[in-house]
């Protein structure tokens, strides 16, 4: 019995991409719940300034999670960068 050439290797044949994007959705769902429940725990705003504020906590999330802890991850406690 021969050695089939198709043979299907998770490790080589994994998108390598799909780790970012489940990253990125995960991130998502953590900043959304979060800013969420930080935007209705404030009391006295309107709909448009909890608006502006719910984007706001959001985008400091991502801001937060790719320039400061992914990369102090990656470079500081996996040390081989990215």
């Amino acid at each position: 019995m021969g050695v089939h050439p198709n043979i299907h290797i998770p490790k080589e044949s994994w998108p390598h991409w799909t780790w970012y994007a489940i990253e990125c959705v995960l991130l998502i769902a953590i900043s959304l719940i979060a800013s969420s429940k930080i935007t209705n725990s404030i009391e006295g705003l309107t709909p448009e300034v909890q608006n502006y504020m719910f984007i706001g906590i959001m985008g400091i999330f991502f801001l937060v999670w790719y320039v400061g802890i992914r990369r102090l991850i990656l470079t500081k406690f996996l040390r081989n960068g990215y």
